[in-house]
């Protein structure tokens, strides 16, 4: 077993930063909670990365596109068809967002450790996250589940009554 370095390096001359900061901890648990809570915002990938990871920062905009479609459709009905081509990414979003929490979730201790806690990789007294993270992962596959069926649903009810819609006006 190798120990890391508890501080970091000198710092060089005129008091620049260290060539490698140590990394913060990063709990598998709290990562599971943000993607279930926050996944459609990307929090769970701002915790992880910062605010410089590039897929945090797209998971917002189809979340937002996909809440303009439900606001659309509430004002205008279900006859607005923006709405209802909005509104499935919405439904793909918070999707996408419960399978990347069910990944983070059921990612095994040492190999979560090894990317994001390379201090704590193969040690014995790294911390384990237990049934903390198990069960974001259930409620993940519940609600993500049932949010990709609602979605596929709707999106062909949609469709296909638009296909009716467009061969009752040919037949006219």
């Amino acid at each position: 077993m190798h120990s890391a370095p508890t501080s970091p390096a000198p710092s060089t001359a005129l008091g620049a930063a260290p060539a490698t900061a140590p990394r913060p901890y990063r709990s598998k648990t709290l990562a599971t909670w943000l993607g279930l809570l926050g996944g459609p915002l990307g929090l769970h990938r701002f915790y992880l990365g910062g605010l410089g990871d590039v897929w945090g920062w797209l998971h917002p905009l189809p979340t937002l596109l996909g809440l303009w479609g439900l606001h659309r459709m509430d004002q205008l009905g279900q006859d607005d068809r923006l709405a209802w081509l909005l509104l499935p990414l919405l439904g793909l979003s918070f999707a996408t967002a419960m399978l990347q929490t069910i990944l983070i979730g059921l990612t095994p201790d040492e190999r979560w450790h090894a990317r994001h806690n390379p201090a704590l990789a193969g040690r014995a007294d790294a911390p384990a996250a237990g049934w903390g993270a198990v069960i974001p992962v259930i409620l993940a596959l519940i609600l993500g589940a049932g949010v990709l069926m609602a979605t596929i649903a709707f999106s062909g009810q949609r469709y296909f009554e638009y296909q009716v819609e467009e061969a009752l006006k040919i037949s006219q």
